[in-house]
């Protein structure tokens, strides 16, 4: 171990490369023998500053021994740390100053220490050197060199960037900066009015062309145009801003672009509008999975979700791309399902299939039986979603009653009403009939267990007993057993006479319960030619006419005095709009089809039955039910008569000739009475105006006109009534 081995850490470790200044000339090789160096010619050592790497001494003695295949001696010393480096021996002689510290790639790294001077014997402690004047090398060292071509070279590049930066610079002063694309139109480095004028030819025309849009998998098109949509030029170019002072920008624009997109101007109705007009194409409903019968045949229906346009996002991505010209893909609200494809396989498996299996059969009484075939199972069986992704049957009980029914009808027995007859004159109760009826509902209410096997799919019909609407018991509480009112008409013609009878027999023996409310237009029905009704004469606009039904009227005024002296409530009635001489002043009714009716309520404690009788020439009706209250009619004198105009029309089968009629106002006083007591209950005073009857003449074509002056063919509007309850109305079937 050499001397300074032994006092590592206590100085400071010298550079492998001497510093001119501080280094001898020289430096004698290590002696391989231990002999020992004087203190006068050891070389003195300088301190580093604190600035400075440690430095690393040399060991020469085995370098002659290194292959060329080995790496560079030196390493540099990890920081901090002191290396003592051995250097091989090299023959001894003078090496004349510095020397190449790195060779070519062909040869052996090499490592040169100044020449050896003299023997320098070890001293116990360094002596500090004496001055020597500092000598420049003859040559400057090859690192030195190396970073000044190297800074050169970079100075240069700067110099020739900084040049080709200002050159550019000042060459797209006032142009849209390089890279610049607008819709997919190329920009960039033209001047603002070139770039509008590109833009303005080819991106321009993209909004009177149709554009594809898709929504979903639904694809469409559209006129961004119709939509409302435009391109504000200024506004576009503006978003491009100025030329970018960024030399790494500058330079990226030469590889990338920039996509600023339009500006887009819109009509927002005109938008919203188009929209919603994409929507009958776009939107579409989801459809639940499900089971259908095909005849026989269940046939299992995909779930399939459906799609709602968003408008919002639609009207958003049509302003942002519609001027690229290239499909626009509009946002959907997906609608989902609730059941799952394995839920439709499961209903097809475990129900559809086993019901279609076979004929549905219910057996009835006296070996009858009633078939629902399998053709006829979509009819009574179907499928709902169960909130858990698959589906539940349902039973269509109605479908099946209406199915299976009627072919045990033969099987019941029809519950009938007890009926109030007067045959021998006077009320006899027909007693009621209990029915016995299949009970359908509960007949079916195990279907779900009879179709669920794939085998026979019978079951037995249930029956029980129907109570009738009104059984024996009830009839005889009504009380019907005496005339309590009752009125007679006549003086129709034939055909008036065939609708009268006719009216008459569908309301005999209708039974009005305490409390309920008779309806004549209600009761009756339709009165056309369907129903047996034939055209007979009617009072039209003030004239004599015919139509379908004429002459129920009476039957109407007929029947509105047998309720008004069996003390009925007066709910609706309306009078002629002309008086007809055959029927009571002021208490008389008139009745049309779908307009005008007839209406009374039972206020007694009992029921009552009308008996109605149509002879030839005349109708009574009677009311029976057990006699409460004495009604009397009293009739006030007629006032205020007016004369009638006169008509004159063309001769034919529409034209009937009237003799005409003076109008008057009339009232009727109805007083009711107790029955047992005589009591006065109510008076009640009715009063009526009657319009005159026009005279109407029938002329023949061209016959000479009468000198007077004609009033038109239809009369002046009437006067309102002079009491509140008067409600003259045009004349029906009269």
């Amino acid at each position: 171990m050499n001397h300074e081995d032994g006092d590592k850490g206590s100085t400071a470790p010298e550079r492998s490369t001497p510093d001119p200044s501080t280094t001898p000339d020289s430096v004698e090789p290590e002696n391989t023998a231990d002999e020992p160096a004087s203190e006068a010619d050891e070389a003195p050592t300088t301190q580093p500053s604190a600035d400075e790497a440690p430095t690393t001494q040399l060991h020469l003695g085995d370098l002659g021994e290194r292959s060329e295949e080995q790496a560079p001696l030196w390493v540099e010393p990890p920081a901090n740390e002191d290396v003592t480096q051995v250097i091989p021996a090299i023959p001894p002689g003078p090496v004349p100053g510095p020397t190449q510290a790195y060779t070519t790639p062909a040869e052996d790294p090499t490592v040169v220490a100044p020449a050896a001077a003299s023997p320098v014997p070890p001293q116990s402690e360094p002596q500090p050197a004496e001055p020597q004047p500092a000598e420049e090398p003859a040559e400057k060292t090859p690192a030195r060199a190396s970073w000044v071509k190297v800074a050169a070279i970079t100075g240069g590049v700067v110099a020739v960037i900084g040049i080709a930066y200002a050159a550019d610079l000042a060459v797209s002063s006032g142009k849209v900066p390089r890279g610049v694309t607008v819709a997919g139109v190329d920009v960039g480095g033209s001047t603002r009015a070139e770039a509008e004028s590109t833009l303005q030819a080819q991106v321009g025309p993209r909004v009177g062309q149709p554009l594809t849009v898709q929504a979903g998998d639904v694809s469409t098109e559209l006129v961004p145009s119709a939509a409302g949509l435009g391109v504000d030029w200024e506004a576009t170019l503006d978003r491009a801003h100025s030329q970018p002072l960024n030399p790494f920008t500058r330079l990226a624009s030469f590889f990338t672009t920039d996509e600023i997109g339009v500006v887009s101007t819109r009509d927002e109705a005109a938008l919203a509008s188009a929209v919603d007009g994409l929507r009958s194409e776009t939107d579409r409903a989801s459809r639940e999975g499900t089971v259908v019968f095909e005849g026989a045949t269940p046939v299992p229906v995909d779930p399939s979700t459906g799609q709602n346009l968003n408008g919002e996002g639609a009207e958003a991505a049509l302003i942002e791309r519609w001027a690229f010209g290239e499909t626009v893909d509009l946002p959907v609200d997906v609608v989902p399902v609730t059941v799952t494809q394995e839920g439709v396989q499961r209903a097809l498996d475990d129900v559809a299939v086993p019901a279609a299996s076979a004929d549905l059969v219910v057996t009835g009484r006296d070996g009858k039986v009633a078939t629902a075939p399998r053709q006829q199972i979509g009819a009574i069986v179907g499928f709902e979603p169960d909130g858990n992704g698959g589906l539940k049957p349902t039973y269509n009980i109605e479908a099946a009653t209406g199915i299976l029914a009627p072919q045990l009808v033969s099987t019941e027995i029809v519950p009938k009403d007890a009926k109030i007859t007067l045959d021998g004159g006077s009320p006899t109760v027909v007693p009621a009939v209990v029915g016995d009826l299949v009970q359908w509902p509960k007949t079916l209410e195990t279907l779900p267990e009879v179709l669920r096997g794939n085998g026979s799919h019978t079951t037995a019909a249930v029956y029980g007993p129907i109570p009738p609407a009104l059984t024996t018991e009830a009839a005889q509480a009504l009380g019907v057993k005496e005339v309590i009112g009752e009125f007679t008409t006549g003086g129709f013609s034939a055909a008036s006479g065939t609708n009268i009878r006719l009216a008459a027999s569908e309301i005999n023996g209708a039974l009005i319960k305490p409390g309920d409310t008779f309806s004549l237009n209600g009761y009756t029905g339709p009165r056309g030619t369907a129903q047996g009704y034939v055209e007979s004469g009617i009072i039209n606009n003030g004239r004599p006419d015919t139509a379908v039904g004429g002459g129920v009227s009476q039957v109407a005024t007929t029947l509105y005095n047998a309720a008004y002296f069996a003390g009925m409530e007066d709910v609706a009635h309306t009078e002629h709009s002309y008086y007809i001489s055959r029927y009571p002043e002021a208490r008389e009714a008139t009745v049309f089809e779908g307009a005008i009716d007839l209406q009374f309520r039972n206020t007694g404690k009992t029921g009552v039955m009308i008996q109605a009788i149509g002879g030839a020439s005349d109708l009574t009706i009677r009311f029976w039910g057990t006699k409460s209250v004495d009604v009397e009619s009293i009739t006030g004198n007629r006032t205020k008569p007016t004369q009638p105009d006169t008509v004159t029309l063309p001769a034919g089968d529409h034209c009937i000739a009237s003799s005409g009629a003076p109008g008057f106002t009339a009232s009727d006083t109805r007083v009711i009475s107790d029955h047992a007591s005589g009591q006065e209950i109510s008076r009640d005073t009715r009063t009526v105006r009657y319009d005159p009857v026009p005279i109407v003449k029938c002329e023949e074509p061209g016959a000479p006109k009468p000198d007077e002056r004609t009033p038109a063919a239809s009369p002046a509007p009437s006067a309102p009534a002079e009491n509140p309850t008067t409600t003259p109305k045009p004349n029906g079937g009269g």
